[in-house]
């Protein structure tokens, strides 16, 4: 694990605690020595000040840093690379090929091996979404290895690597559209005679809860809707409410515009 940031500790715990990998097979570099301290007193993983030390004959090499310093690193550590190395990125906006060209060209295999991922935040919590598309030299076993890390925090879709971008749009930012309408419905809860904390909890159950019944029914969103909706209930004079402010234009919109600033970005756009 190159790097030690939030996402990369999220991996490390679900790997270690889900019993995916054994916390003596886990090696994670960080330049504090107090970051470095604090995981290996957690998770009882190697730990390293050097990156190189971290890539030097792993069979898997996560690159969990910030797209600024990615092309750095991969230059510090291409030499330690071998064609039996996966590489795995979760470096937003940094496509497979030039993974792949700036390892090589830093003593790496000309067949460099990398899946690229993009998870988001609510993995912290082993409740992630993560996208993967394999690079040009990635095997099956390779997304089935990489599968299997993101399985760890959630769950795991394989998809082109066109599509990241609209990953990006939707489950990436996704989290902060959520938070934006959690908040939203607790000042409602509020509004309407409740607690704060009250208000807040029952938003975000209910959430969640739905979230749930979705994922483990199957179901087409509007059915289940169908479902709370009766006639001349609550329910439908809540949802015209919300038709009439464009609540649902608002969210398409807001995908749309996040997914084509993912594709700025990747393209170097400020």
């Amino acid at each position: 694990m190159i790097g030690a940031g939030n996402m990369a500790e999220a991996l490390i715990r679900g790997l270690v605690r889900g019993g995916h990998v054994s916390h003596e097979r886990i090696v994670a570099s960080a330049p504090r020595k107090e970051r470095r301290d604090e995981l290996a007193a957690a998770y009882h993983i190697g730990v390293a000040a050097e990156n190189g030390v971290v890539a030097r004959g792993a069979g898997v090499v996560v690159f969990a840093v910030k797209p600024q310093i990615l092309d750095k690193v991969m230059r510090e550590v291409g030499g330690q690379i071998t064609p039996n190395t996966l590489v795995v990125s979760i470096a937003a906006g940094v496509d497979t090929e030039t993974i792949e060209t700036t390892i090589a060209g830093a003593g790496g295999p000309a067949e460099l091996r990398v899946v690229r991922a993009m998870p988001n935040t609510p993995a912290l919590v082993g409740a992630g979404a993560t996208a993967i598309a394999p690079g040009r030299h990635a095997r099956e076993d390779d997304l089935a290895m990489a599968r299997t890390l993101f399985d760890a925090i959630g769950i795991t879709v394989v998809l082109e690597e066109s599509q990241l971008d609209a990953v990006t749009g939707l489950s990436g930012s996704g989290p902060a559209y959520i938070f934006l309408i959690l908040e939203a419905l607790a000042d409602a809860g509020v509004k309407v005679g409740l607690s704060r904390r009250t208000a807040q909890r029952l938003a975000a159950q209910t959430v969640m809860g739905s979230a749930k019944l979705l994922l483990e029914t199957d179901e087409h969103p509007g059915r289940l809707k169908d479902m709370v909706t009766s006639p001349g209930g609550t329910a439908i004079a809540g949802l015209h409410t919300l038709e009439e402010g464009g609540l649902r234009t608002t969210l398409i919109n807001a995908v749309e515009t996040a997914t084509k600033r993912a594709r700025e970005l990747g393209r170097g756009g400020k």
